[in-house]
C-alpha cells in the first residue's frame, strides 16, 4: 500500500485536549517538533487520523492542517536536520 508524505501542524487551546492530540498524532510521525509533525500515511491511516482528530478537537477553539508534500521534491534541510529514510519503517 502506498504511503504519502503530510505535515500535521496543530494549535490546540486546552491543554487537556492538547495532550490526546500530541498522544494520537505520536502513534503515526516519524519526524517533527513541537506541535507540526512529518508522518507518512496510507489513505485508510489518514482517514483515520482525521476521523479520530475530529472527535478531540473543538473546530472553534482549536486548529489542526494537513500538508500533503510532494514526494518527487528534494529535501531540504538547515542546521542539524536529517531527511528521514525512506526505507521500511513500522507503526505499532
Amino acid at each position: 500500500m502506498s504511503r504519502t508524505v503530510y505535515l500535521i501542524a496543530y494549535d490546540i487551546s486546552d491543554p487537556k485536549r492538547l495532550a490526546r492530540v500530541h498522544r494520537l498524532l505520536m502513534g503515526y510521525k516519524i519526524g517533527g517538533q513541537k506541535s507540526v509533525y512529518e508522518c507518512w500515511l496510507t489513505p485508510g491511516e489518514l482517514a483515520e487520523v482525521r476521523l479520530r482528530l475530529e472527535g478531540l478537537i473543538v473546530p472553534d477553539a482549536d486548529r489542526v492542517h494537513f500538508l500533503q508534500l510532494d514526494p518527487r521534491m528534494a529535501m531540504r534541510g538547515f542546521g542539524k536536520a536529517v531527511p528521514a529514510a525512506p526505507g521500511y519503517f513500522s507503526i505499532l
